[in-house]
Parts: C-alpha cells; structure tokens; sequence
C-alpha cells in the first residue's frame, strides 16, 4: 500500500458473491477462534512472527502509517513492549518473518517494505534486524532501539510489483509474493547469498499456482513457512492456501484452500505457532480494532 491508503478490503455484496463462489472450492477450519485484538498503537496489524526465543510473543509492526516500529505482544494482544529498528524507515511495510540471521549466530526479524498499491516504486527495501534481547521495552513511552538493521534494496527483473507476502526458505533465501491486484500472482527470491549486498535484484521463480487468481478477495496479504520447514501458508482475505516444498522449491498445492470467510475483512497477516497451528492478525476495520485469531485447518 502507498502511505495513508489502504488497499481495498473484499466487502460487501461482491464479496459475499465471490465468497460463495471460493467458499464451494475449498474446506472449513477445524479451529477458528478470536483470541485477542489489539490497542491504539497498533492499528493497521500487517506482519506477524511468532518468537522462538520468548515464549509466548509475537512480533508486529503496523502497515505504511506506522513508523519503523516493531511491538511485541502477548496472543490475546497485550502490548508488552515497542521497537525502533535503527537504520530503517517505513513506507510500505507489509510482512514480517523469524528466521536465522545471515552469517551470525541467533535469529533475525525480517521485514519486507514491499507495499506498492500503485506499482511507482523502482526499488523497495528488505530489513534484516537481530530479534531483540528484551520485549518489555515501554520506557516513559518512548520505544527502545534494535541493533542496527541491514537493509538491501531490492528491484525485480519485470519492474514494480505490490508484494505483501514474505518468507525465508529453509536454505535463508527469501521469499516474495505479488499481492495479485494486477496479474497473476508472481513469486520472486533472493538467494541467501545476495543477503549481506546493498542492492539485489529479485529471481523471477514462477506463479504461485493458485486456483482463480484475481478473484474477489483471493488477494495475497501474508505468508509464512511451518517450523518442520516442508509447507508454506499464503493468505488471502478470505482464506488460507497451503503448498508443500517441493524439489528445486517449487510449490505443490497442499488440498482445498482453507476457507476463512469475512470474519477477518482487513486479514494481513500470517504465522505458525507450531506445524498445524496459525495465527492470522487483521488491521483494525472501521469501528473494529484489529483482530487476532487462532485457526487449524
């Protein structure tokens, strides 16, 4: 999304056509619970990553309003601390992974400031920040500052694209998905290799293969790998596709999408709590704050 515009959300009578429509293909989640939401200063939820280092929390960060913030929260929302990434500025940020760093020991938060509703811009900016030592971090109101971020600017092969959805790949290349609001839905990567250069072009690696790109709210807003790193959840607003890692990376369809409905109508993001459990958070939605759910499909 470009600064102060969010993308249209899938509503109202179209959304509720082309959800029957998507509704017949797919399959309904076995557990589908809210179980919590967010406060005031997180408004527009846009990536979420669960932590491995503290038990219990998440990583988020809002969408292109926010500022190069990160908030860790609890599962039902509370706010226990917020983040500066150093070195980083937030136009579009748009998804969040947990991952190990490239080249140093521990884990790092990946952050994809990838958001281009337009298609204007020439390069967008991947953020790699070592996770923080400590969550609790509300000092007086002002938040605590990371590490020093790395951050690789990032073109792609067939110029701008919108790209909402990120994840780091077994072998520490990244993952991008285009939104699909134009076109099919197009993955690229970026080699492990290419993590430590200023500036990188993306590898073209295929079309996500997805039943019915461009329906009616089957627009890409999240992705995430299982920690047992052989599927891959993608996020729509409606639903939840899952893919099996083939050989060469390519990506098998895993059964019928996970039908989600319209209870998330501002759904943006997606991550494991462990192989068969998800965490979907949604940007507040008029009067709505932001959601989080619980779902096994």
């Amino acid at each position: 999304m470009r600064p102060g515009v969010s993308s249209p959300p899938a509503t109202g009578g179209a959304l509720l056509l082309a959800g029957a429509l998507l509704a017949a293909q797919g399959r309904a989640p076995t557990t589908f619970e809210q179980v919590g939401s967010f406060g005031p200063l997180l408004r527009e939820s846009s990536g979420v990553a669960v932590s491995r280092r503290h038990s219990g929390v998440l990583w988020t960060h809002n969408d292109s309003r926010g500022g190069p913030y990160l908030y860790a929260t609890r599962l039902d929302g509370t706010l226990l601390g917020h983040h500066e990434v150093l070195g980083a500025s937030a136009v579009d940020w748009e998804d969040l992974d947990l991952a190990p760093c490239p080249g140093v020991p521990g884990d790092c938060l990946y952050v994809a400031d990838t958001g281009d509703n337009e298609g204007r811009r020439r390069a967008v900016t991947l953020y790699i920040v070592p996770e923080p030592d400590t969550v609790e971090a509300l000092l007086g109101g002002h938040p605590r500052p990371t590490k020093s971020a790395w951050a690789l600017l990032v073109t792609y092969p067939d110029g701008p694209h919108d790209v909402e959805a990120l994840w780091v790949a077994p072998d520490g290349s990244v993952e991008l998905v285009t939104k699909g609001l134009v076109g099919p839905i197009r993955r690229y990567r970026i080699p492990r290799a290419s993590l430590n250069q200023d500036t990188v072009m993306a590898q073209a690696a295929g079309l996500l293969p997805v039943p019915s790109p461009g329906a009616l709210g089957r627009w890409v807003t999240g992705a995430a790998l299982a920690p047992n790193g052989r599927q891959v959840a993608v996020r729509t607003y409606t639903e939840i596709l899952f893919f099996r890692i083939a050989s060469y990376d390519s990506l098998v369809p895993l059964g019928a999408p996970c039908w989600l409905g319209t209870k998330e109508p501002q759904g943006e993001a997606v991550a494991f709590l462990d192989d068969e459990t998800l965490v979907l958070t949604s940007e507040a939605f008029r009067a709505q704050s932001g959601l989080i759910h619980r779902v096994r499909c």
